[in-house]
């Protein structure tokens, strides 16, 4: 084995060359590469190198006879016609789990897919809304996730809206390779968070999931569970930017958010759009605010938060520039921006954790 490649975080050990085919099988779909051994020795010699075992009943009724060492993170593989005698077998060896194929493969999959992500996280979800047309949210959004990913923090920016401009027209990363909505649309379950960020287009370390030219106008809600749970797992701060409009995969964004920012300008029009919006809303979004945008002449943002009895999260200053220089494919964020002000202050409202922040921001 090469002594300079990665140490795998799953080990596979059977003798049974049709179960390894169906577990080989798996690991792939999961992204993952396992170290593979066929016999009861090299298993003992593996036995805590890999944070998950995948052991045949083979030979774990073998290991079951030298009594290992306990530890976490064992499954024993067998058939659905193994019957009582599989979960014997993983009683002895001290297993966290038993998986009767093919009838437990989505089990299977999933421990392979914590496994190759590591240590489970919960990432700062923020989602932002417009409480009418044309608030600002979008712009927004894309801000905090800049801005969040300058702090060094692993940020994902999500656009949950297939009737929009496309984040990444904004990013000036349209062109670029990676993937796209509709080439997720068959994700359900576990995904891969390593392998949903490999496959993502990036602007200096910003990961960002958006659409194709296609004519997909509507997620499933299980493809918009599993994708942000990916992110999630695999990031600090999670930005989604998502429609007005009632649908369930919508909806799933917002119920697992850890707040929503409903974007309203500060005219009476605006705020009556978005007192009708902020109803359904409250529905599925557990922490609901208001982001306050300047209208001249307007009301103050106080008012706004208090027409919609919602509490104020902050305002939204006007800035000329930063729209036109969107068109143009560029996302310029100064210090003196309104949107940087207030973009900087929705993470310092909303901290992301620690865990996973970057020994050096990028530039």
């Amino acid at each position: 084995m090469d002594t300079n490649s990665p140490t795998p975080s799953v080990l596979m050990a059977t003798t049974n060359e049709a179960l390894l085919d169906d577990l080989l099988r798996l690991a792939a779909a999961a992204s993952v590469t396992p170290r593979v051994e066929h016999s009861l020795l090299n298993l003992r010699r593996n036995w805590h190198a890999c944070s998950l075992v995948v052991i045949g009943r083979d030979l774990a009724e073998r290991l079951a006879r030298v009594q290992p060492a306990h530890r976490p993170g064992v499954v024993v593989v067998g058939s659905t016609s193994d019957g009582d005698d599989l979960y014997r077998c993983a009683f002895d060896v001290g297993a966290d789990a038993v998986c009767r194929l093919p009838d437990d493969e989505p089990l299977l999959a999933g421990k392979l897919a914590d496994a190759l992500d590591g240590v489970d996280r919960s990432a700062v979800t923020l989602a932002f809304v417009g409480g009418c047309g044309g608030a600002g949210s979008t712009t927004l959004a894309a801000a905090v996730a800049v801005l969040g990913n300058r702090r060094g923090f692993r940020t994902m920016l999500i656009d949950g809206d297939p009737l929009g401009g496309g984040i990444e027209l904004a990013l000036g990363i349209e062109h670029d390779p990676g993937d796209r909505w509709p080439k997720l649309l068959n994700a359900s379950g576990r995904v891969s968070a390593a392998a949903l960020r490999s496959a993502l287009p990036s602007v200096d370390g910003l990961s960002v999931l958006s659409w194709d030219q296609s004519d997909v106008t509507v997620l499933p809600p299980d493809t918009m569970s599993s994708v942000i749970g990916a992110a999630q797992r695999s990031t600090d701060l999670v930005v989604l930017d998502l429609p007005r409009r009632a649908d369930p995969a919508v909806e799933e964004g917002f119920i697992r958010s850890t707040a929503t920012l409903l974007v309203v300008p500060c005219d009476v029009r605006s705020v009556a759009a978005a007192k009708r919006l902020s109803g359904p809303l409250r529905a599925v979004a557990g922490d609901l605010r208001v982001v306050a945008r300047d209208s001249r002449p307007g009301l103050a943002p106080t008012d706004v938060a208090t027409h919609l009895s919602l509490p104020l999260a902050t305002k939204l200053g006007h800035d000329r520039t930063l729209s036109t220089a969107m068109d143009q494919g560029h996302f310029p964020l100064n210090a003196r921006s309104p949107v940087t002000r207030t973009a900087t202050a929705l993470l310092d409202l909303f901290p992301p954790p620690q865990l996973n922040r970057r020994t050096e921001a990028p530039a």
